[in-house]
C-alpha cells in the first residue's frame, strides 16, 4: 500500500510536525512537545489536519432514507449546515463503523474513518436501494479541526458571518 500525503504535508514539514504513517497517510502527530500541544487544545486553539478521513456523499430523492437505513441516529432531525455523531451497524447489531452525518441542503455528507473507508464505502454499496447516489469524495476533500476554547474566536477571524449563533 501507498502512504499517502494529504494537500497540508509541505505546510507541516515546513512548521517542524513530527510526521509519521496513520490510516495510510503521512501525518503529524505533534508540533513541539506532546505535553505542550496538549495544553495549548485545553487552554487556547489548536488546528489538526484530518484530510485522510474518507468523505462519502449522498445524492438523490431518497438520501434521507437511505442515510435513516445505514445510520442508528435520526438523521430527519438535523437541520441544513447541522452534524450528528452516529454510526452504521449490521443487521444483528454489530458496528460497521462510526461517523459524522452532515446535512448539507440537498444531500448528505457522510464522513467516516480513514482505516475504514474502503470497507465502509463497500458496505454502503450493499445497502443501496431507491433513488440514491453515492459520490466518493474522500480524495478531493481537505478537511482541518478546530478544536480548544479558542477556536470560536480564530475561526471569526476568517468571516464576516456571526459564528456565534
Amino acid at each position: 500500500m501507498t502512504v499517502q500525503r494529504t494537500a497540508f504535508y509541505d505546510r507541516h514539514v515546513a512548521l517542524g510536525g513530527k510526521i509519521v504513517e496513520f490510516g495510510g497517510y503521512e501525518m503529524p502527530v505533534q508540533y513541539g512537545g506532546i505535553i505542550e500541544a496538549h495544553a495549548r487544545v485545553r487552554t487556547a486553539v489548536g488546528v489538526f489536519d484530518v484530510s485522510h478521513m474518507g468523505e462519502v456523499e449522498v445524492w438523490g430523492r431518497d438520501a434521507l432514507a437511505f442515510v435513516q437505513h445505514v445510520t442508528i441516529n435520526d438523521a430527519a432531525r438535523l437541520s441544513e449546515g447541522r452534524v450528528q455523531y452516529s454510526a452504521m451497524c449490521y443487521p444483528d447489531g454489530g458496528i460497521v463503523d462510526d461517523l459524522l452525518v452532515y446535512h448539507m441542503g440537498d444531500h448528505y455528507m457522510l464522513v467516516i474513518n480513514a482505516a475504514n473507508t474502503a470497507k465502509d464505502i463497500e458496505w454502503l454499496h450493499q445497502q443501496l436501494s431507491g433513488d440514491v447516489k453515492l459520490k466518493d469524495r474522500s480524495n478531493d476533500i481537505s478537511l482541518l479541526a478546530v478544536q480548544g476554547p479558542h477556536s470560536l474566536a480564530t475561526l471569526q477571524k476568517l468571516t464576516a458571518a456571526d459564528l456565534s449563533a
